[in-house]
């Protein structure tokens, strides 16, 4: 698309968002015909604003496979902005996903909070996520509150959500996929066995659902 066109398109249409569009896009794919809950940042907490939410929000998916799929918004470029055409990487370069092995779209919300942390320290800290990396929780469950043996995370390309090609450069969707202390600690040892434990896991759970209640390690 060229400049004049993207002129043209957002006077034709003030709320135009393409980036948010190509998130949307992808997981109406996913999910032909479903609705999402989608649960929007306060806008006075937004860092554009003062505040340290530096997510737009979230929307969850509910798969027939029994799981539930969240992806944020926020971490890409979103909105209308011409200064950020042609970039080969959409801002950060991606959206984070996770897979929840939760009843309702309430019992995520825990997983809500830790992504827009992680965000939170991406934008500060100017360190972004690619596949194969480790997150600690400081041996804690990922759940404060909970009792949990899954106090990490493992980030994976998701299973689902394609890489997408925006106006801004590419959309990627970076999977976090929990992961026990144990599992954490073999990664700290040997960056390579974070493709074991992505090959022993997938056997098991192809899909990378994150479930809060697995006691077993892989490695």
């Amino acid at each position: 698309m060229t400049v004049e066109e993207f002129r043209k398109k957002l006077e034709s249409d003030p709320e135009w968002a393409p980036g948010w569009e190509a998130i949307d896009n992808e997981f109406d794919r996913i999910y032909p015909g479903q609705t999402p809950k989608h649960y929007a940042t306060n806008m006075v907490s937004r860092a554009m604003f003062g505040g340290d939410n530096y997510l737009d929000g979230y929307s969850i998916y509910s798969s027939p496979k029994g799981y539930k799929h969240i992806v944020t918004y926020g971490m890409t470029e979103l909105y209308a902005n011409e200064e950020a055409l042609g970039e080969e990487w959409n801002k950060w370069g991606y959206e984070m996903t996770i897979k929840l092995k939760e009843e309702t779209d309430e019992d995520c919300m825990w997983a809500i909070d830790m992504l827009s942390n992680l965000a939170r320290y991406t934008y500060t800290q100017k360190r972004f996520f690619e596949p194969y990396q480790y997150i600690s929780g400081g041996g804690k469950s990922l759940h404060i509150g909970t009792e949990s043996d899954i106090t990490a995370l493992l980030t994976i390309s998701d299973t689902e959500a394609q890489t997408q090609d925006t106006l801004y450069g590419k959309t990627e969707f970076i999977q976090l996929v929990g992961i026990t202390e144990s599992e954490l600690q073999a990664l700290i040892k040997d960056r390579d066995n974070a493709y074991k434990l992505y090959e022993l896991i997938k056997k098991d759970n192809p899909d990378f659902v994150t479930d809060m209640k697995r006691t077993k390690s892989y490695i």
